[in-house]
């Protein structure tokens, strides 16, 4: 019976049952067709005809015959037929159906084995630069800040394509692009002079090169500065030897091809000298494609913009495990409402402003949410953002952070 097979078997026996069943019909029409073709055919071929017929008609006979057995160990065909067609998609189907699960439920708890919460450790451990990777709105100069704030050094930022507010963290003077590529060029051959007078420095005055010589480079949208004279020498001058020289620089595309870092032909200057840093569907898609992990990916997603990836280590950024910033301290004196500072770095007109809206209310707590609507200055900034500059602020002792993560907060303290 064909509840005693095995579904593979049950398919081969099906098999065979047809094709002994048509071979049966089609057997009887060929005789037929001999014996019609006879009748109008002349006398000394009969006989060969009709023998012929005769032979046709016996194999299909004998397919019936065949037919008719496997149809009595089969019992009913078309049930036969309804449990190997639900075999057969049973093992179709089951890895979908796993993968589904799986994917479906996703344990939020869980967390990467390698998962590092300081990137900039990382990267000073390792003596490279970055290479940050990401799409529109991923974050990628709030990053770029944050690890401004970490390394330390004057920052300098090229970018030809910027817009109001993007970079107010940086001095105006700082910021090169207005004029262009030509403008870039110029910068981009200022900073090979001067890392140049670092190597000479290093040579005759002192292996330790002083901080207020030490520059943070941020490059944004590298594929468009590529095209700029200076951009081939100045990365691959940089990458090299730029870190012994306390000369750091980050280089920003959506993409980290060789080519978008004009470093065609000397692909290896990216494996051995940047970081690559991930954010966003970059992130994610390197963790499906690359490290083919589904899970890792899931838990990059959960994360948004706090989640990436710093070469093949997942990380998670929180604001509140920043450790004490490069930038020099604040001195404060006087007292009563004529406090004043006296700072070794200007503040921006964000840093100021949130200084006077703390002063203005001592002891309160200023949340990002209050901040972008209290003022038309922070338009367009992301919240993330505005904690990066509270904790800025209380790192150089201008007031104090409260909270962390979504949670933290400033206020203006003595």
């Amino acid at each position: 019976m064909s509840g005693d097979l095995h579904p593979s078997q049950l398919h081969q026996h099906l098999q065979m049952y047809a094709c002994a069943k048509w071979s049966f019909w089609g057997s009887l029409a060929v005789s037929c067709g001999l014996l019609f073709l006879g009748a109008s055919q002349k006398p000394e071929s009969k006989p060969w005809i009709l023998a012929a017929s005769v032979g046709t008609l016996e194999i299909g006979r004998r397919h019936r015959q065949t037919a008719k057995l496997l149809q009595e160990s089969l019992g009913d065909i078309d049930r036969a037929s309804r449990i190997n067609f639900q075999a057969l998609a049973r093992t179709q189907t089951q890895t979908t159906a796993q993968l589904a699960l799986t994917v479906g439920s996703f344990n939020q708890d869980w967390k990467p084995d390698n998962l590092i919460t300081d990137p900039v450790e990382y990267v000073n451990k390792v003596l490279k630069h970055v290479a940050l990777v990401g799409g529109t709105g991923d974050g990628k100069s709030t990053l770029a800040q944050y690890f401004s704030t970490r390394i330390g050094g004057k920052v300098v930022v090229y970018d030809v394509d910027s817009a109001k507010g993007d970079w107010g963290w940086v001095e105006p003077s700082d910021l090169i692009g207005d004029g262009g590529l030509p403008e870039v060029h110029k910068a981009m051959q200022s900073a090979l002079d001067h890392l140049e007078k670092m190597r000479v420095y290093r040579k005759e005055v002192s292996k330790d090169i002083p901080q207020e010589f030490a520059r943070f480079y941020i490059a944004e949208e590298f594929p468009v500065l590529a095209d700029c004279g200076n951009a081939p020498q100045w990365i691959r001058q940089h990458a090299k030897v730029g870190r012994k020289r306390k000369q750091f620089i980050m280089v920003l595309a959506q993409n980290d091809t060789a080519a978008n870092f004009a470093l065609e032909g000397d692909a290896d200057i990216l494996d051995t000298c940047f970081v690559r840093i991930r954010l966003g569907k970059k992130a994610q898609d390197y963790a499906k494609s690359t490290l083919k992990n589904p899970q890792l990916e899931q838990w990059l997603k959960a994360g948004g913009k706090k989640r990436f990836m710093v070469d093949d280590c997942p990380c998670e950024l929180d604001l509140s495990s920043w450790g004490q910033s490069a930038i020099a301290p604040v001195e404060i004196s006087g007292g009563g409402n004529d406090e004043v500072l006296e700072q070794s770095l200007v503040m921006n007109e964000f840093e100021q402003f949130i200084l006077t809206w703390g002063q203005q209310h001592p002891g309160e707590v200023l949340k990002a949410r209050i901040l972008l609507q209290a003022s038309r200055l922070f338009e367009g900034m992301q919240p993330d953002e505005v904690r990066i500059i509270f904790a800025s602020m209380a790192d150089r002792g201008l007031g104090e952070v409260e909270g962390n993560g979504d949670r933290l907060g400033w206020r203006w303290s003595k």
